[in-house]
């Protein structure tokens, strides 16, 4: 089916779909870290489940707004996605407050993108 990045139920998302909703996700926004969370990222999907996905990123004005414009630019036809925005600031706050939904997506969330490292490669490679 064209469009539709994903050929089997949500249960079954693939790899393939993931990066390219990350790479979408990353050449549009350019965020610090992209974060698979809930039960895609906890190994517990099922055909009902969505793709929880975290993006921190800088962000001027509205978090829902940026949530709503990366949703409509990254997300594969007819596959439920919540993603959530917030700002390295409000990520770090809330682990400073220790708040337990965001300690758990940093904790055992699955790390899809971070800019720091591809970074560092990138300085890696040009050294040699």
């Amino acid at each position: 089916m064209e469009g539709n990045l994903l050929a089997a139920p949500v249960k079954n998302l693939t790899k393939d779909a993931l990066s390219k909703v990350v790479t979408k996700i990353v050449e549009h926004f350019q965020p610090e870290k992209i974060i698979l969370f809930g039960s895609h990222a906890w190994g517990e999907p099922t055909t009902y489940s969505d793709v929880d996905i975290l993006v921190v990123m800088d962000v001027e004005g509205s978090l829902i707004r940026k949530e709503a414009e990366i949703y409509r630019i990254a997300r594969p036809k007819l596959v439920p996605m919540d993603i959530i925005v917030r700002t390295p600031e409000q990520i770090h706050y809330r682990l400073k407050i220790g708040d337990p939904f965001i300690q758990r997506i940093i904790r055992e969330g699955e790390v899809l993108y971070e800019r720091r490292v591809k970074e560092w490669v990138a300085k890696a490679e040009g050294d040699y």
